[in-house]
């Protein structure tokens, strides 16, 4: 794993497994056309806009598991900006979703 300096750093433990883990996924995402993915995310979040009570709950949930996955392959590659917009965006989307969950929104 190389770093925003340009050095090679070599990811060790949980973050070399996810890695491993994540390598097929992220090849098979990449081939996909862009109007699949795209597609994907608008169809998640109308379930979770739309939706009522667990089923809108659980389609932010996805979405926000998928925006959590990208973010950890991409931590160290981000600056402080960008750690913080998926910070934030993670929280909206979980707290959102547990919101539709219980039925506050």
């Amino acid at each position: 794993m190389e770093t925003r300096s340009g050095r090679e750093r070599p990811a060790g433990g949980v973050r070399a497994a996810v890695e491993r883990w994540s390598a097929a996924p992220v090849v098979f995402l990449h081939r996909l056309p862009r109007a699949v993915l795209l597609v994907a995310v608008f169809a998640l979040l109308v379930i979770g806009m739309a939706g009522t009570g667990w089923v809108a709950a659980a389609g932010l949930l996805v979405l926000a598991a998928a925006l959590a996955w990208f973010a950890f392959l991409n931590w160290p590659e981000l600056a402080a900006q960008g750690r913080v917009l998926r910070i934030v965006a993670l929280a909206v989307l979980v707290g959102f979703a547990l919101g539709r969950g219980i039925g506050r929104f």
